[in-house]
């Protein structure tokens, strides 16, 4: 396994086990964050606080995680199923009842020395309201 794969799949592992503490130590001090809605955040506080609403509004665990790296190991992309429960009505989004979705999802990964410098993360909003609407 390239190092770089496995350097992502520690990442969602921790992810999955819910170690915030565990994926930011893979991340670069300045990783860059591109959320699939929103502005980029730079560095690991802003993504600590990312997590932390996330946390607050989502119960998500990955499933079937496919991790894909280019010959040079720079660059990565990961496919997975995100299978959640949405807990706590997110700022312009429907109102949460404890909601289960299961939508694909996709990540796009930079590397560098042996951390995740950037993560750009994509999903179909519209599918994800569509399912906690009904």
């Amino acid at each position: 396994m390239h190092p770089t794969e496995a350097l992502i799949r520690r990442y969602y592992a921790a992810f999955n086990a819910g170690d915030r503490a565990a994926m930011l130590a893979l991340l670069h001090d300045q990783v860059a964050h591109d959320p699939n809605q929103g502005t980029r955040r730079i560095g690991k506080p802003a993504f600590t606080e990312f997590l932390a609403r996330m946390d607050g509004a989502y119960a998500e665990q990955l499933e079937d995680i496919v991790v894909m790296v280019d010959a040079t190991g720079t660059r990565a992309a990961a496919e997975f199923t995100v299978v959640g429960t949405y807990l706590r009505t997110d700022e312009g989004l429907p109102e949460a009842r404890g909601q289960v979705y299961r939508i694909p999802a996709g990540a796009f990964l930079a590397v560098e020395g042996g951390l995740i410098t950037r993560i750009t993360t994509y999903y179909n909003l519209e599918d994800w309201v569509r399912q906690v609407s009904a």
